[in-house]
């Protein structure tokens, strides 16, 4: 997760997921580094601009914690929520900062866990067009499959992001650093 210039604690950086053939897919607006590290970022969303590819914008609603990881094909979106903490992992390349933004290409898959420990599998379909349409390989299937157990596997045993101990040190960081802001 090195770059020239690494994002400090309390920087504000830019979030770009890209499609499997290059095109943009969405962008996030000034995410606040809460931690970096060699292999990955914590970040915190907090009514921050959201852009679809189509131009379409949009607020996020709630404070979300972010996860990414330089050896794991999937970020991690912790929303704290009134009624609970939901989770939003999308199956994607490591991440990649350079001096524009943190970049990932999302492949479609998608799990969300609900308050109640719930687990879904999303967006199954889209996969499935898009390596059709772009030509997922045979490797790139692979990985995000294993990279699906590995998930669950963290989400079962509420490891890193999962647990409530993550939750409450980086929420309460990202509170402290948002006062100092004001």
């Amino acid at each position: 997760m090195r770059q020239s210039k690494e994002p400090k604690e309390g920087d504000f950086i830019t979030i770009k997921s890209y499609k499997h053939d290059g095109s943009l897919h969405r962008t996030w607006r000034d995410t606040m580094v809460l931690k970096t590290s060699e292999n990955a970022l914590i970040g915190c969303n907090d009514h921050t601009l959201v852009t679809e590819a189509d131009g379409r914008r949009w607020v996020t609603r709630e404070p979300a914690l972010v996860y990414f990881h330089k050896h794991y094909w999937f970020n991690i979106i912790t929303m704290i929520r009134d009624n609970g903490i939901s989770y939003y992992c999308n199956l994607a390349s490591p991440a990649v900062l350079d001096r524009e933004a943190l970049k990932y290409i999302d492949y479609d898959l998608d799990v969300k866990v609900f308050p109640s420990g719930e687990k879904k599998l999303l967006d199954v379909d889209e996969y499935q067009l898009h390596g059709a349409q772009w030509h997922y390989s045979t490797e790139i299937d692979r990985i995000l499959k294993h990279n699906v157990l590995t998930l669950v596997d963290w989400i079962e045993h509420k490891k890193g992001p999962f647990s409530q101990e993550y939750v409450d040190i980086w929420y309460s960081r990202y509170l402290e650093l948002s006062r100092q802001e004001q």
